[in-house]
């Protein structure tokens, strides 16, 4: 597997510039160009509900940009490097909180043990093996109770080998941190309905996508039991398809997002109907993230019938 499946760069590109590594990134920086537009306008302006509302959507957005872009870089060709740092810095201001956590938690735990006992914010670490609305709600706060100790230790041991990646890291901290207290200063009330609040809204939705994604799947390595497939070391991930993805990025392709880590994130819809979705146990592909969603978290409290079954034996969900 290539690292992605982008088109060939046509004769006239630029040698000079950065380049978007794919064109279907134009998506991305339409996100992050609307989502300050939209808070800048309703801070002079007002509270509009249905552009709150697109705001919302969009600092979901942002998060999976924030991931896509720590697996595959946005900008490739000359000056890219820089490109991307900027990138790094303009997403940690939309994000609201330093997009270097992405390489200790995500990229060296999470896509390394995939939900095993080793990945330190797997679901079934937290109160059993649960799927429900208390769960989903909880787990971004218990993800960052774990996490957040491995964020320190990692720093502090890039600022041994690593100095200048360190100031590198610690410069978005600052850039986040100076971000709000200015306009806390400027305005609190403004600062909390308009930027804060909202981008807390997508850090939650970013953490609580592991809890949609991994909970009540299979975490084990081996061996197989009897609900495996042929494909069943795959079973590690629950995967959405519909409207979430072209909205979001394919997020709800997470198997084939885990075993093809360098894909671009539009090599997803192809990797999931053609190598992945055969693979895993049925429960795990789901037709709509929001019909789940509906179905287990809200229908499953007044209904047995209606929630999830964990694909775990009791004796492994440590």
């Amino acid at each position: 597997m290539t690292r992605d499946d982008s088109p060939p760069l046509p004769a006239t590109a630029s040698r000079t510039l950065p380049r978007l590594r794919h064109w279907r990134d134009w998506q991305s920086l339409l996100y992050m160009l609307a989502l300050p537009l939209i808070a800048t306008w309703q801070w002079q302006h007002g509270l509009v509900w249905w552009l709150y509302l697109v705001q919302l959507f969009l600092t979901l957005g942002i998060g999976v940009i924030h991931h896509n872009h720590t697996h595959l870089r946005m900008w490739t060709g000359p000056r890219s490097r820089w490109a991307n740092r900027a990138t790094d810095y303009a997403l940690t201001l939309l994000q609201g909180h330093p997009t270097f956590v992405f390489w200790p938690a995500h990229v060296a735990n999470h896509h390394r043990y995939k939900h095993g006992e080793q990945d330190i914010a797997r679901t079934y670490r937290f109160g059993g093996d649960s799927n429900h609305l208390w769960g989903y709600l909880l787990h971004p706060l218990q993800a960052a109770w774990v996490l957040y100790p491995l964020f320190i230790r990692w720093l502090a041991g890039l600022r041994r080998r690593q100095p200048g990646a360190f100031r590198y890291c610690m410069g978005q901290y600052a850039l986040w941190l100076g971000n709000w207290a200015g306009l806390l200063a400027l305005d609190w009330k403004k600062a909390l309905v308009f930027v804060i609040l909202p981008q807390l809204h997508g850090l939650h939705w970013l953490l609580a996508t592991n809890y949609l994604q991994h909970a009540h799947a299979d975490g084990r390595k081996s061996p197989k039991s009897k609900n495996d497939t042929d494909g069943g070391m795959l079973n590690y991930a629950r995967n959405f398809e519909g409207w979430v993805n072209p909205l979001l990025f394919n997020i709800g392709l997470h198997t084939a997002h885990h075993e093809c880590p360098h894909a671009h994130w539009s090599a997803l819809t192809r990797l999931h109907a053609e190598e992945y979705r055969h693979r895993v146990h049925p429960a795990l592909n789901e037709a709509g993230l929001l019909p789940y969603m509906a179905r287990v978290f809200v229908g499953g409290m007044v209904c047995r019938s209606a929630r999830s079954r964990s694909l775990m034996p009791p004796m492994e969900k440590k």
